[in-house]
């Protein structure tokens, strides 16, 4: 897919993950690559606390909004046969094959945004989003094209801030009073930095994965540990904040059969 075509919300998107991968991810992608225990979110919530991948073993993966691509990375190395990562961010895909290239893991990466992945029908039995499509991406767009690429029964796993969080998310950061209406939270262009984003409230983002032919199987709220610390670059919700209230949530989803 070519850069035009793309939705007019994402050259701005990109600009600014380019300069996010120059100043943290790039350096840190061969750390997180290294890492053999599948973690979540901004305070690393385990896998195994919260037990929401299906069995990875034998499986074919697609992470939709990949960054430098350490999912994918732990996602092959917790079994998966094929793991592809697809991100519109040149810069990042560059990181992430770099390491794929020290680390040997055999990941595929493809350029291009949730809304329209260059992709085959029915190639993957889980697409998974951290922080990637599942913001950055129109849901109703990205939601239906993970359900296109899944086989039937597939699941969908993404994490995204929580709605008490953006409902409290001031351009300095996470304050304790409601900054904006819900109502307003579908689309959210930051005035700072003009980066779009997308938070549909639950009962909206319910309708959407139905309408794309998903059963809601779980949703998991995730709180920062009584030891976390405020994380050294991601400073827009501090741990103390995150104690008290979910900054970040987990949605798992199963792909129904598709009707003949």
């Amino acid at each position: 897919m070519s850069a035009p075509e793309y939705p007019d919300y994402v050259a701005r998107n990109v600009e600014n993950w380019t300069e996010s991968n120059a100043q943290y991810g790039d350096s840190r992608a061969e750390q997180s690559w290294a890492a053999d225990e599948i973690t979540w979110g901004v305070w690393g919530v385990r896998e195994r606390d919260v037990q929401v991948l299906p069995d990875l073993t034998g499986i074919d993966v697609v992470e939709l909004g990949c960054g430098t691509g350490y999912i994918s990375a732990w996602l092959k190395k917790a079994g998966a046969a094929h793991v592809c990562g697809v991100d519109p961010t040149p810069a990042q895909l560059a990181s992430a094959r770099r390491c794929n290239e020290k680390f040997g893991l055999g990941i595929e990466f493809v350029e291009g945004v949730g809304e329209s992945v260059p992709l085959p029908d029915a190639s993957f039995d889980l697409a998974v989003s951290e922080y990637g499509a599942s913001i950055w991406a129109d849901p109703t767009k990205w939601i239906p094209e993970a359900a296109r690429l899944l086989r039937p029964g597939g699941r969908l796993v993404f994490l995204r801030n929580s709605t008490v969080s953006l409902l409290c998310m001031a351009l300095e950061g996470q304050t304790e009073s409601l900054q904006r209406p819900q109502r307003e939270l579908g689309k959210i262009t930051w005035e700072d930095t003009g980066e779009t984003e997308f938070h549909p409230p639950a009962g909206e983002l319910i309708d959407i994965l139905a309408s794309a032919g998903f059963v809601l199987e779980g949703l998991v709220e995730l709180y920062a540990p009584e030891d976390a610390k405020t994380h050294e670059y991601y400073k827009y919700v501090t741990a103390e904040w995150a104690k008290q209230w979910p900054a970040e949530e987990i949605w798992r989803a199963r792909l129904q059969p598709r009707s003949s």
